[in-house]
């Protein structure tokens, strides 16, 4: 399916806390922006792909009734934030099948309004029996998803003598590319001093090493290369594609042999399997000019780039270092943010960004020529996007 099926539109909410509209309202926004962004009408929808749903967010019928839509194509996943790819990769699958022509993936988001829940009385993603998939365990207090980003660091620190000192440029280098998008909650520049002197979350992660918690919406519009060539926007191509990785070997918030869970002891280096996105995209991994993944807690984004291979096993704390990961830099990450500086919209907000880079609207967060970027998570997923 490479270069089949290219993203025609995006559209945004506005993002930030206790915003004073509802999910569905929000989604709306984020629709219609993407619409206009377009040039397309709501009857050329014929396919959801849905990242909203179980324990937050209205489901697609719902979604359907509301908006005005009669579709074909219906795909629709957890509110997990894992889900960014296989919501995207359902959705190109749906096109590129002929299945639909034209398919609206939406997620829609109101954390700030659901707090009640998730953390509180009743969680029902913390307190499940025997803990969560992030490595919750309320037997012993630990409701949080960062308790799995928590262990999978002290192990790393450990195991490499990665330090938190050395982490901060994760956060730091987020936070400057938040600074320059219109779109951030976060206004503030952070420095070493500030993320060290910043309250414990679970140790070793320190509040500015977790991602943000707020409203907002994103949609990106998806159809046929050929029907992309004739749209009025530069048509950003999906080139390749692989799934969330998934067995004893994986755990959602560490790499490969890091020990955590039921994962082997053993550090690993990537394997042709791990790589195969740069294959079927036929773009190889020194082609790639920013890469972009989920960053709900520092540590996730070195677990990602020692995933894909652009440092080794246990050398990502000092591969960020010197503003490598900068706008500018080797590697830019998360160029308007991510969730740790932006918003958290599930990641919705970073594939959003690379469509504005493609096309080179991305103002002063502009990477100079970009052709090819990536996103790409710790659990092994990807997709490869070109002009």
């Amino acid at each position: 399916m490479r270069d089949d099926v290219a993203i025609v539109g995006i559209g945004q909410s506005e993002f930030g806390r206790y915003l004073p509209i509802s999910q569905l309202g929000l989604g709306a926004k984020a629709l219609q922006a993407a619409l206009t962004d377009a040039q397309l009408e709501r009857k050329d929808i014929d396919g959801l792909s849905l990242h909203m749903g179980w324990p937050l967010g209205a489901d697609y019928d719902r979604m359907a009734e509301v908006y005005g839509l009669e579709v074909d194509y219906v795909h629709q996943s957890w509110t997990h934030g894992r889900f960014v790819t296989s919501s995207l990769q359902h959705a190109v699958m749906a096109v590129a099948c002929g299945m639909a022509e034209v398919v609206a993936c939406i997620t829609a988001i109101s954390f700030t309004r659901e707090l009640s829940i998730l953390g509180g009385p009743g969680d029902p993603e913390g307190m499940r029996e025997q803990g969560a998939t992030h490595g919750e365990n309320p037997v012993y207090g630990l409701t949080s998803p960062a308790v799995g980003a928590a262990f999978a660091l002290q192990r790393y620190m450990a195991l490499y003598g990665a330090t938190s000192a050395q982490l901060a440029a994760v956060p730091i280098a987020l936070r400057k590319h938040a600074l320059l998008s219109p779109y951030a909650v976060m206004k503030q520049p952070l420095t070493l001093e500030d993320h060290q002197s910043s309250r414990m979350v679970v140790d070793p992660l320190h509040l500015f090493d977790c991602s943000l918690i707020t409203d907002g919406a994103a949609v990106v519009l998806l159809t046929s290369a050929e029907r992309a060539r004739s749209m009025p926007n530069v048509p950003v191509y999906v080139a390749g594609m692989q799934g969330v990785r998934s067995g004893r070997s994986e755990f959602i918030f560490a790499p490969p042999g890091l020990g955590i869970n039921q994962q082997p002891a053993s550090p690993t280096t990537p394997r042709e399997r791990d790589l195969a996105v740069y294959g079927r995209a036929g773009i190889g991994r020194e082609a790639i000019q920013g890469f972009y993944t989920y960053d709900a807690f520092s540590p996730l984004v070195l677990f990602a780039l020692e995933r894909f291979g652009f440092c080794g096993p246990g050398e990502g704390a000092s591969w960020v270092q010197g503003g490598r990961i900068e706008l500018g830099g080797e590697l830019p990450v998360n160029t308007s943010g991510g969730l740790l500086s932006e918003a958290h919209v599930c990641g919705w907000n970073s594939i959003c960004e690379m469509v504005r880079q493609l096309r080179g609207m991305a103002g002063p967060r502009q990477i100079a020529g970009a052709e090819a970027l990536q996103w790409g998570t710790c659990w092994g997923d990807s997709v490869i996007m070109r002009r």
